[in-house]
């Protein structure tokens, strides 16, 4: 009976012992807001619009240490909206973010599914209009920092921080035979000391969205009214942020080129944006953007884009904020379009205002 007993203790302490090396967490945020803008295809519109400081979702974020500093990680994590309760990212149940991996603490990290690409970690945080609304970010979302599309197929390599400086390379199959079209792959650099940080990234599309099974599929790209029939999209850009006291100041440059088979058309954008802690509850953020668009592929040849963006965020808890963010934009050789407008406008200038409250668990 004793040896009995002996046995079970010893099986139940391993049991306790094993469980208590691996975690799982499950997380989420839930956004919900009111938008006005006013002019979509010539008439004003009132409408609610979900995940607009962050895309409403909720995941799982895994590890287990396997010892020597190693670890399994995964993570699973949907995109809903709050309004409808229907799935987004083209209906896909973890269409954020879906991968496993390991890492260790010397080598680095590897992981595998469907990912962001190195320009879309790395230079997102450098804009400081990224921390308002979908709306205040580059027109048609060309640069895809609002993750336009994710990529699939993804084996991502991010190396350990040292000395401040990270690095990530990514390849995405294009699960064809041979190293066929639909495939994809990236590199960026991230650098950080002090107050200050520094990224820079360079993406390849090779023919993105020509089907459902590559690298980047056809329901997760853009609309066919804006790019068709893409040969190659190549993305790249830097940028900068400083902190001075409660004051972060941020400049960001990117340029996405698409080649299409009649031309290619170029979209350069210029951030510089400053974000103030007015108080421990209180957030202001301003930015401008200046996006210059050349075409050789279709007529206007060139036109441009100036757009202001601000807002203010009202931290009600470590998890709950208000925020209220308006958005102009003026355009010229085209019409205006702010980014995740419903639609464009039928003149040369388009306004948007949006209030909100986004709750984080």
């Amino acid at each position: 009976m004793k040896k009995h007993i002996l046995s079970l203790a010893l099986l139940s302490s391993c049991a306790t012992s094993a469980f208590a090396q691996s975690s799982v967490t499950l997380y989420g945020v839930i956004d919900a807001s009111i938008v006005y803008t006013s002019n979509q295809k010539g008439h004003s519109a009132w409408e609610t619009v979900s995940g607009n400081e962050s895309g409403s979702r909720w995941g799982m974020l895994g590890s287990e240490d396997l010892g020597g500093g190693s670890k399994a990680i995964f993570r699973l994590e949907n995109g809903f909206n709050v309004f409808s309760g229907k799935l987004g990212q083209g209906g896909r149940e973890f269409g954020r973010q879906a991968y496993v991996g390991m890492s260790n603490t010397d080598l680095g990290t590897v992981t595998l599914g469907r990912q962001y690409n190195a320009e879309q970690d790395y230079l997102a945080p450098m804009q400081i209009g990224y921390s308002l609304t979908a709306y205040s970010l580059h027109p048609y979302d060309t640069d895809a920092l609002n993750s336009t599309f994710r990529t699939n197929n993804m084996v991502k390599y991010v190396t350990p921080t040292v000395a401040g400086l990270q690095v990530t390379s990514t390849y995405a199959f294009s699960n064809a035979t041979g190293f066929a079209a639909n495939r994809s792959w990236s590199v960026g650099a991230k650098y950080t000391h002090g107050p200050l940080s520094a990224a820079a990234a360079y993406v390849m599309l090779d023919h993105p969205g020509s089907d459902t099974g590559g690298a980047v599929a056809s329901d997760n790209y853009y609309p066919s009214s804006f790019a068709q029939n893409v040969i190659r999209q190549q993305i790249w850009g830097a940028g900068t942020t400083y902190t001075i006291g409660s004051a972060t100041v941020g400049l960001l440059y990117t340029n996405t080129l698409f080649t299409l088979p009649g031309g290619t058309e170029r979209f350069q954008n210029i951030d510089g944006g400053l974000r103030y802690q007015v108080t421990p509850a209180v957030t202001a953020t301003v930015e401008e953007t200046y996006t210059l668009v050349g075409s050789t592929a279709s007529a206007p040849r060139s036109s441009h884009y100036w757009q202001t963006s601000a807002g203010v965020q009202y931290f009600l808890s470590k998890s709950t904020d208000l925020y209220l963010n308006g958005i102009y934009q003026r355009a010229s050789g085209g019409v205006a379009f702010i980014a995740s407008a419903t639609a464009a406008s039928s003149n040369q200038s388009q306004v948007v205002a949006v209030a909100g409250i986004r709750h984080k668990f």
